[in-house]
């Protein structure tokens, strides 16, 4: 079981389903915190960190897709939907827009939390993400790279902090300009590509032998999960 216990935010506006899904999470050693539309969700987002966030599409204030959007404006949690909608193009939605994972509806308890802790494994797990080599607080918006603390503007946390939260995962430019800038339509892909040249200096300075961010062509940027 998971130690400290991991909060993990349950959006869902449906009360059989969500008091199903705070069970069981309870029962696997989490901490769930329920909350029923998505400003509310965000609102708690801000307020504290959480580990994951199970996010239902069709919520009464906004979508799930909406709720998401606005999220990865400012935080690198993995999320992982829940919907009615079985449908591939729900399916490409959630994901380009930078959800972790996808479950449709009804699913069983025992899976969802299946589901969870591969996310949480996947992601370094929790709201502070710790390893011999990267160091995440959250709380603190400071990210280490092998022992020495890195020196970032805002854009620059943000864009490795979501990276780091799925090591291994190819982002294309459009999902990392929505985790990294207020407004990323106002952005460009170049821009995109100017501040990784500036993060691969900076760990550069830390680890001269290292290059943990990788270029996938004509598609995107990806961090190493070995380094």
């Amino acid at each position: 079981m998971p130690s400290p216990r991991q909060t993990i935010l349950v959006v869902e506006d449906e009360a059989a389903i969500a008091e199903t899904i705070t069970y069981a999470l309870r029962t696997e050693g989490f901490e769930p915190l329920w909350k029923t539309t998505g400003r509310d969700a965000l609102a708690a987002l801000n307020l504290q960190p959480v580990a994951l966030v199970v996010l239902d599409v069709g919520l009464p204030d906004m979508s799930g897709f909406d709720v998401c959007r606005e999220l990865r404006r400012r935080h690198a949690v993995p999320v992982i939907f829940l919907t009615a909608r079985s449908g591939e193009i729900d399916k490409v939605v959630g994901l380009e827009l930078g959800a972790d994972d996808y479950l449709a509806k009804p699913f069983s308890p025992r899976e969802l939390t299946a589901r969870v802790r591969a996310v949480l494994r996947r992601s370094n797990g929790g709201p502070i993400a710790t390893s011999t080599i990267w160091q995440h607080d959250e709380g603190k918006c400071r990210i280490s790279y092998r022992g020495t603390a890195l020196d970032l503007t805002r854009n620059e946390y943000r864009l490795l902090g979501a990276l780091l939260a799925s090591p291994g995962r190819v982002f294309n430019r459009d999902q990392l300009m929505a985790a990294a800038w207020d407004d990323p339509g106002a952005a460009l892909d170049r821009t995109v590509d100017a501040h990784i040249k500036t993060l691969r200096a900076k760990l550069r300075e830390a680890a001269p032998d290292a290059d943990p961010i990788v270029t996938h062509r004509g598609l995107g940027y990806s961090l190493r999960e070995e380094t």
